[in-house]
Parts: structure tokens; C-alpha cells; sequence
């Protein structure tokens, strides 16, 4: 499950074939047929014509082929790692694709896998692990100690180091029950999973809870700033520049939301699907049921405050 391809401002002219409406504050873009940009603080590393490859200094992007209006471009996998070093630890080895799987192994060179990391349980970002894990003999770590393979899971305010380099997690309920984020002091970056996505904005699965998300929204804007953050990798779409804004927009964009409800509701409009008719007027047919999962997440809100 990740995010909803519905622009910051709206919904209008937003589908499959035009992501670039869908872009969002912070959104890093190269020229067509042009170089990347050079890389910015922390090694902030762009690749044209999609988000593999891209990354920094210390994380590496590997791209899954299961690109959908779900899923954007497709889950972004990640390799992180001191540079030079033999060890490296991998975030979301994504969907249970063999072809990525192997992949992502050939992307590690002689280097060896100390652990796994799962922003989250939803299969496009986990249904890998159990398969890469015996791949490269590694175990799995996350919060939901369904998904954890090993005597470790995760949880807010854990650390890892691994051949020098330091990964510490940051609890972001909301999307899910069970988001985490990876914060990686040495390039000021931060693993969003589907916290923040590259364009658009995340819609809250029938796990996660509004509440949640806005406070742990709240959270990652709060730290961005007082840590200088520089950039946000998420679990799909391009890397992000600028942090903060980043985060404020989807902030404001989320109390925005919540506000044309609020209209909605006192126009008439009752059920999930009469609101998003009135809400996200102009939606592509098959987005709408991922709009009606994030207005009954709002409903619910909505309804406790």
C-alpha cells in the first residue's frame, strides 16, 4: 500500500501518464536528456527518468518493477552504506519479485548484508524480505514482529551501526500502525517509506490512523528543522530537497483536506463515495476506491475530535 497520485493542490489533470502535475514541493528534477544536477548537501544524488539510482552519499536507490497508480514508479529499495565500506544494511527489499531480489543482491558487489529494515508490513515493501533473506543470509528487523526474521525487531529511538554507519529510527505511525522512518545523520537524510512520498501525497490504510499521521507529521517537520535535514528519501517516487517544506505542505495539505470534508458533509454529501465526488472531483475511476479509504480514515478523525 503507499500513496494516493493526487497533486498537494488537487486533484486536476493528474494520471497514470502525467506524474509531473503530481509533483510536490521538494521534488528534484533534471532537464530531459540532461545530466543530474550536481550533488548537493550530503551527497544528494538524481538520476533522469526515474528514481533508481538516485540517493547519496550513503544510500543507494534500486527500483522494483512494480510501477501502478498505487505505487508510482514503483517501491524504491534501498542499499545504504558508509562509502568503502563491507557492509551494508538494505530498507524495503520491496515486492517478492525474484528478478528485483537478484537485482538488488548484484548491486552489493562483495559487500555483505548485516540487516534488512522494513519501513512497514504492506507487501510492496516487505513481500521480498522473507526470499532476500535467505538470499543473503541476513535477518529482518521491523516493528511488527510479524515481518522480523532474527532475534531483533524495531521500534522509535533504536540505532544501528554498521561498518560506521549510523541509522537511527524514528517512529511514524499513521500511513500504518507500524511506519517507521530511517534517519541518516552523516547525509542528512531521511527513509520516509510511505510517510512521504516523492509526488503526491500517502493515503492512510485501513491500519494506520489520522491522528497518528499528523502528529508524526508534525514530529518529522519539527526534527527537519532543527537537524538541517537536506533531504527525504521515500518509499516511492524521486528523491526530495528541502525537508521542511516538504513537510509543510503535506501538513497544510492534510488540514486542507479535513476542511473541504467538513463542507462536504454539511452540504449533504454522506458516504465515503458521495464525498469523494464533491472532494476529488475529476478522479480517475481507479483511484477513487484508494479516495474513499482516505476519507473514511478522515471520517474517523472527523468524528473523535
Amino acid at each position: 500500500m503507499s500513496g494516493l497520485r493526487i497533486p498537494l493542490d488537487g486533484p486536476d489533470g493528474v494520471g497514470r501518464g502525467d506524474p509531473e502535475q503530481a509533483d510536490g514541493p521538494g521534488a528534484v528534477r533534471t532537464p530531459e536528456g540532461g545530466p543530474p544536477p550536481a550533488s548537493g548537501p550530503g551527497g544528494l544524488r538524481v538520476t533522469d527518468g526515474g528514481p533508481d539510482g538516485s540517493g547519496t552519499a550513503r544510500a543507494d536507490n534500486v527500483l522494483a518493477p512494480n510501477a501502478s497508480a498505487m505505487t508510482l514508479d514503483g517501491t524504491n529499495t534501498w542499499v545504504l552504506a558508509e562509502p568503502g565500506a563491507d557492509a551494508v544494511v538494505v530498507v524495503d527489499p520491496g515486492p517478492d519479485d525474484e528478478r528485483h531480489l537478484r537485482r538488488v543482491a548484484g548491486r552489493l558487489g562483495e559487500r555483505r548484508v548485516q540487516a534488512i529494515l522494513l519501513t512497514h508490513g504492506h507487501s510492496d515493501h516487505s513481500g521480498g524480505a522473507k526470499r532476500f533473506a535467505a538470499m543473503v543470509d541476513a535477518p529482518v528487523r521491523a516493528l511488527d514482529p510479524r515481518h522480523v526474521l532474527g532475534d531483533e525487531g524495531l521500534g522509535d529511538g533504536d540505532a544501528l551501526t554498521v561498518a560506521g554507519l549510523e541509522v537511527r529510527v524514528v517512529g511514524t505511525p499513521g500511513h500504518s500502525f507500524d511506519s517507521l522512518c530511517f534517519w541518516l545523520p552523516a547525509d542528512g537524510a531521511l527513509l520516509t517509506g510511505d510517510t512521504v512520498l516523492g509526488r503526491g501525497t500517502t493515503v492512510i490504510a485501513p491500519d494506520g490512523d489520522l491522528a497518528d499521521y499528523l502528529r508524526s507529521l508534525d514530529r518529522l517537520r519539527a526534527s527537519a528543522e532543527i537537524t538541517e535535514a537536506t533531504a527525504l528519501l521515500p518509499g516511492h517516487g524521486p528523491v526530495l530537497a528541502d525537508p521542511v517544506a516538504v513537510l509543510d505542505a503535506y501538513i497544510a495539505h492534510r488540514r486542507a483536506r479535513l476542511d473541504k470534508i467538513r463542507e462536504a458533509r454539511k452540504a449533504g454529501a454522506a458516504t465515503p463515495a458521495e464525498i469523494v465526488e464533491v472532494v476529488y472531483a475529476g478522479l480517475p475511476e481507479d483511484l477513487k476506491p484508494a479516495a474513499e479509504m482516505s476519507v473514511r480514515a478522515q471520517l474517523a478523525y472527523l468524528d473523535r475530535t
